[in-house]
């Protein structure tokens, strides 16, 4: 099917149970990813799945008991929504930070996932609430997107943004989504584990795969500082490796999941 046509169908199916199909008909045309995701991110909670799809059942076989249960945390397509970005099509290699390959969240979770890269085209129905199409390409195809199949996602950002916006505007966004820096300093100290503000910041900037370079220019000061900032927080934790940093924080990380992930409106 040709991609006008595709996109025919996606707009007949609108507001019906063919809609994601369809929809995922015009994706594969579009860019020919290996999965799909639609993720719709309101305040406090991991985000709704409100659709998958994916060739190797591998993608997504930790979706729930990894992703969901606060890696979804440290994703960098996560950051998108807490900074409020604006509609549009976003590649990992422009968001995802300097050392992400390097990072535990890569190592522990991202990794098992295949994935070789991402494409998020992103949409804003309303105040508090994201939803993101997710767009991969995995070893099942062996290859990243290329220059073409980024000039099509950006072309075709806007009309799935449109259609999204449609199809799930029913979806409450809940509160204001709550401090991750706060929660996590409350948390280690549920363990008898006192973070300064500085030190957690720190700590989930590592997590999220940021140099000691990256994590300075970040937080305006200087890599000196952020080296005596880990120490400091190596010391606090009596820990020694970003692994168990990793296998430290993530549980206090799911921990503060609340009950306000976005529930869909029926009607």
């Amino acid at each position: 099917m040709q991609r006008d046509e595709a996109l025919a169908a996606v707009i007949r199916a609108q507001g019906g149970a063919g809609f994601t199909p369809a929809l995922l008909v015009w994706l594969a045309a579009v860019a020919a990813p290996d999965s799909v995701v639609g993720l719709a991110f309101g305040a406090d909670g991991p985000p709704r799945v409100l659709f998958r799809q994916a060739r190797a059942t591998q993608v997504f076989a930790r979706l729930e008991a990894g992703y969901l249960a606060g890696a979804y945390l440290l994703d960098p397509f996560h950051a998108l929504h807490l900074r409020q970005a604006g509609a549009g099509a976003y590649r990992l290699c422009d968001v995802a930070p300097d050392a992400f390959s390097r990072s535990r969240y890569h190592e522990e979770y991202y990794r098992d996932t295949t994935l070789l890269d991402e494409i998020v085209l992103l949409a804003r129905p309303q105040a508090g609430m994201t939803l993101m199409l997710c767009l991969g390409r995995d070893a099942t195809s062996g290859t990243g997107f290329d220059a073409a199949d980024w000039a099509a996602c950006r072309a075709a950002a806007p009309v799935a943004a449109a259609l999204a916006e449609r199809q799930w505007g029913g979806l409450q966004p809940g509160g204001s989504a709550s401090d991750v820096v706060t929660a996590l300093i409350a948390a280690a100290r549920q363990r008898d584990i006192g973070l300064s503000r500085r030190q957690a910041e720190v700590a989930l900037m590592i997590l999220r795969g940021h140099s000691t370079a990256s994590i300075a220019l970040g937080l305006g000061v200087s890599a000196q500082t952020v080296k005596v900032f880990r120490r400091q927080l190596y010391m606090r934790c009596a820990i020694s490796s970003q692994a168990e940093l990793f296998a430290l924080m993530l549980p206090m990380l799911a921990n503060r999941i609340s009950s306000a992930a976005p529930t869909r409106t029926e009607g």
